[in-house]
């Protein structure tokens, strides 16, 4: 089952621009939208246990630790790179994490244990002006996040309509072991996380 939202952009559009601007000391720079996202994901994954677990022969086996996985395109094609309890790491560490991993995937030198082990997955799309698809989920794991680009979307505000940047989240979940609802309640806490990243790094 596949379920799609979006998430108000303006904060995270902000916050790219401001650590694109920081001090290079600070190694900030780097940061991507998509690694804002990972980051979003990540700590909200820690409040909803049923989606951050494997479907296995002997039941939903769920984990405290996030083991974040996240779709990288390769010359040899799809390959899935897990940042190791990213729900522990902060922006810049998980950042730096991402674009090693990536790198290694793309150079064809990514060890197996790299690619081994996580328990949600994040698929974007974005870039190639996907507003929203269908992720296909990667057993044993139940859920997976494809991410689609930034589009302007009409909100009333006060009564008049305002055309606000907002992202596009697609979230497939394996039915057999998570409920629509459940699913539901993880998705719109994800696109409130996006929308308070400020809030979100504070905590």
């Amino acid at each position: 089952l596949t379920l799609n939202a979006s998430a108000d952009a303006r904060q995270m559009q902000a916050l790219r621009q401001r650590l694109k601007a920081s001090p290079e000391a600070l190694g900030l720079r780097e940061v991507t939208v998509n690694d804002l996202v990972l980051f979003a994901v990540s700590r909200t994954l820690t409040r909803f246990p049923d989606l951050n677990a494997l479907f296995l022969d002997r039941g939903l086996r769920r984990y405290t630790p996030v083991h974040l996985g996240f779709a990288v395109d390769t010359p040899r094609g799809l390959l899935v790179p897990v940042i190791r309890r990213a729900d522990s790491l902060s922006l810049r560490a998980l950042s730096q994490t991402a674009r090693r991993l990536a790198q290694a995937a793309q150079d064809g030198k990514a060890a197996p244990d790299d690619l081994s082990g996580g328990t949600f997955t994040v698929t974007n799309l974005g870039s190639l002006g996907i507003e929203s698809f269908t992720p296909v989920l990667n057993p044993p794991q139940v859920a997976i996040l494809g991410v689609g680009s930034i589009q302007l979307k009409p909100v009333d505000v006060d009564g008049e309509a305002q055309f606000i940047p907002h992202l596009g989240l697609s979230l497939t979940i394996n039915h057999q072991v998570v409920d629509g609802a459940p699913g539901a309640r993880f998705l719109h806490a994800v696109t409130q996380a996006i929308a308070s990243l400020d809030l979100l790094l504070a905590t």
